[in-house]
């Protein structure tokens, strides 16, 4: 009988020991996941910025083109975001654009609108208010130099029409 008292007391000392060890191990998996969410939160939020950096050239550029494309010497700028898609002023269909993209910043939300005095459309930009992990922009082709900012709003596509 001693004998097997002997060997159930090893068991519970055995079973305290795992469960301090899968603690102490699920603490540590814890620890690790605190210290990799900021970074993997940090790679998402820059994946973001190359899409908005992107889209927003995209249009700037597509705004470009439309106001280079003008017929006569009157120089014109896009009345709505939908002139790009199919721009009317021609015959033939002629597109600018592929389609309308949505503010990878604030998805599924437009980009605000900047117009300039007659009424046309001169570029876009994010409307989140969130900060910037980037401070200045590198050069693009089609888009206006844009100053360093520290809001994704402030990141403004102008269109660069050519001299």
């Amino acid at each position: 009988m001693r004998a097997g008292n002997h060997t159930r007391c090893t068991r519970r000392s055995t079973g305290g020991f795992t469960y301090v060890l899968v603690l102490l191990l699920v603490a540590l998996m814890g620890l690790g996941l605190a210290v990799a969410g900021p970074r993997w939160s940090d790679a998402a939020q820059r994946d973001r910025e190359d899409e908005l950096l992107r889209i927003g050239g995209l249009y700037a550029q597509a705004i470009t083109r439309y106001h280079e494309a003008s017929p006569g010497s009157l120089k014109q700028y896009p009345p709505s975001l939908d002139s790009l898609l199919q721009d009317t002023r021609y015959v033939g269909t002629r597109r600018h654009l592929r389609k309308l993209y949505t503010d990878p910043m604030q998805p599924g939300q437009p980009f605000a609108l900047v117009r300039g005095a007659d009424g046309g459309i001169r570029g876009v930009h994010s409307t989140s208010e969130a900060q910037t992990l980037r401070v200045s922009l590198p050069p693009m082709d089609g888009v206006a130099e844009m100053p360093p900012a520290s809001k994704y709003s402030e990141w403004i596509f102008l269109a660069k029409p050519q001299p």
